[in-house]
């Protein structure tokens, strides 16, 4: 299922952190999640750099990720363990990034990978 902007719900978060919104209750491979509302989408998506995130899964489930940029690796997304919303834990994982591509005004993340 593809992410969509209609799936979140206003609410506050941190000053220093993007929304995305996931397509799932979790992520895997080929998983995508929507980076909303980048300062700057296009050159985000050409030459990304680190941020904070707030992931919104499918099941309303907030949780807080890093997306950083490994010299070796290149872009990484660090997710803290989480329970999902039918109270499945998921162990911590971080996750090469297989692709940031631009998707309207947002920028589109498929995930790779486990690091």
């Amino acid at each position: 299922m593809e992410p969509s902007r209609a799936a979140l719900p206003t609410e506050p978060t941190d000053a220093d952190a993007f929304q995305a919104v996931c397509g799932h209750t979790h992520l895997f491979p080929g998983a995508r999640c929507l980076l909303l509302e980048l300062p700057d989408p296009d050159g985000f998506a050409a030459d990304p750099r680190p941020i904070d995130l707030h992931l919104r899964f499918r099941d309303d489930v907030v949780t807080a990720a890093e997306l950083r940029i490994e010299e070796q690796a290149g872009a990484v997304l660090d997710v803290p363990p989480y329970t999902t919303g039918a109270g499945t834990p998921l162990a911590g994982r971080t996750w090469l990034i297989r692709r940031l591509a631009r998707a309207g005004g947002d920028v589109e993340l498929t995930i790779g990978s486990r690091l």
